[in-house]
């Protein structure tokens, strides 16, 4: 069974040292705990003024292997980025990401209604963090805030295809949104599991029965957050096969693939 991490990073941390986060590292990993392909974001760019500086060296990292894929980042406040958007697509990118209050951008403002417009436009989904690290852990300087639940169920409906993966999101935010939304507008959000806590919590478990196995991909957060975390959570569940690999790999090929997926009527066999 393939396992796809589509929440990882390369590259430097500015506010703390953060092993593995070199190519070479972030492949080791993967071969670590079994991961057979990585979605990976330049992580400096989250903190640049001009996040899309990084994208060529991403692309480049990503073409030394064929298990990287490249997520570019965009910042629709500046010149240019419609054609960023477009040089994604063409580059055969699963996703791209946009992290409005890392850039000073308000999360449902006009550069992210366009964003959201054109990434409808051109099929591809767009990713954005709730936030990197928990808030106990974090720098003095890093004063980014956390991306809200309500941006998300705004941005949803900006676009009958846009397709939005929302990463380092906790149950209560998940809950918040998917039961905030229509059923085709939730059919259109995906959640990685890397902030969803297993046992005793088992709020992944919980999320699973009641909101249904096919919204959720599997994530890691790495090198901020170790890749076994996320696996050790998934081995704690009672899943089948056919439930495991949908979170492990067949619902991250869904979402990168199709352009208005139908809502899923099957309810997950996991109870909470």
């Amino acid at each position: 069974l393939m396992r796809i991490d589509v929440n990882s990073f390369v590259g430097a941390y500015p506010f703390r040292r953060v092993p593995g986060t070199s190519q070479d590292g972030l492949l080791a990993a993967i071969d670590r705990v079994g991961i057979d392909q990585a979605w990976i974001s330049h992580l400096p760019s989250m903190f640049w003024r001009d996040p899309a500086a990084g994208n060529s060296w991403l692309y480049d990292t990503a073409r030394r292997s064929e298990r990287l894929r490249p997520v570019p980042a965009v910042h629709p406040g500046l010149p240019g980025w419609e054609q960023q958007v477009r040089e994604a697509r063409t580059a055969r990118a699963p996703a791209l990401r946009c992290d409005p209050t890392y850039y000073g951008l308000d999360p449902t403002g006009p550069e992210l209604r366009a964003l959201a417009t054109q990434c409808g436009e051109e099929q591809i989904p767009l990713i954005m963090a709730v936030r990197l690290e928990d808030p106990r852990q974090r720098h003095p300087n890093d004063r980014a805030g956390e991306l809200p639940p309500w941006a998300v169920r705004a941005l949803i409906r900006i676009h009958p295809a846009v397709r939005l993966l929302v990463t380092h999101a906790e149950r209560s935010f998940v809950e918040e949104v998917h039961f905030g939304s229509t059923p085709e507008e939730a059919a259109r959000i995906w959640w990685d599991i890397s902030w969803l806590w297993g046992p005793p919590e088992d709020h992944l478990q919980t999320v699973l029965g009641t909101i249904g196995i096919g919204r959720f991909v599997f994530g890691t957060g790495q090198p901020l957050r170790l890749p076994e975390t996320s696996v050790a959570k998934l081995d704690l569940l009672d899943l089948v096969a056919e439930e495991r690999a949908a979170i492990e790999s067949i619902n991250a090929a869904t979402l990168a693939t199709s352009s208005a997926p139908e809502p899923k009527s099957r309810r997950s066999r996991v109870t909470t």
